[in-house]
């Protein structure tokens, strides 16, 4: 009975060990079955760069903004030759297209309308005559007078806009009265409609006109630029 019982006890002893064994290489085994952690797409460090959320604008920065991009449509017919080649830098105006130097050596003068015989009437008439190449035509043809020479020519939307809100730049009384120029001037007008052969403004008087207005009526913003 002794010898049983011992037996009985050396096969315990036994089959613990293997059991022991058996855990001790399923733990060895383990990683080696799934060597990379749970957690690997989980990034170490959230990106630097975070996301930008836009903000809406409020009433007021909306307002500001349409006012702005009023401004920048309008510069698009201040800056286009119908309308700047008589807004030069000097005093001497400038033809065509590319904009280049008045080739009759025709200069602004004291009251804008040429010096000496070089007068913009000797050859600019009443209206525009109907044939290709010819000085177009309007009864008070002439550029700005010397003591506001209103320069279009080289400045940006923010420095234009700023110099059409001094009335020391345009010699408006205020504002509307740059709107009533800019609706009802002959001069303006002849802008929008140039002698056969002259490329024209890329959009209507009206849309220009309108384009004015709200940037006035919206605050008068400066653009950034």
């Amino acid at each position: 009975m002794k010898e049983i019982k011992k037996g009985f006890q050396s096969k315990s002893v036994k089959l613990i060990m293997v059991l022991l064994c058996f855990s001790f290489v399923v733990a060895i085994a383990s990683p080696m079955i799934n060597p990379e952690p749970v957690y690997q797409n989980i990034p170490a460090k959230m990106p630097e760069k975070a996301i930008v959320v836009q903000k809406a604008l409020t009433a007021e920065e909306q307002r500001e903004q349409e006012s702005k991009d009023a401004f920048l449509k309008a510069y698009k017919v201040f800056m286009h030759p119908r309308c700047m080649n008589c807004h030069p830098k000097g005093d001497v105006p400038l033809q065509g297209d590319d904009s280049h130097a008045h080739l009759q050596n025709v200069v602004r003068g004291k009251d804008g309308k040429g010096m000496y015989a070089m007068k913009c009437k000797n050859c600019h008439q009443d209206a525009n005559l109907d044939a290709p190449e010819t000085p177009p035509g309007n009864p008070h043809w002439q550029m700005p007078p010397a003591d506001k020479p209103m320069v279009f020519q080289g400045k940006t939307p923010r420095q234009l806009a700023l110099h059409f809100k001094d009335n020391k730049f345009t010699g408006f009384k205020d504002l509307n009265d740059m709107i009533k120029h800019v609706d009802e001037e002959s001069l303006v007008l002849s802008g929008f409609a140039p002698p056969p052969g002259v490329s024209k403004i890329p959009m209507s008087h009206k849309e220009f006109v309108d384009a004015v207005k709200e940037w006035i009526a919206k605050g008068a913003a400066v653009p950034d630029k």
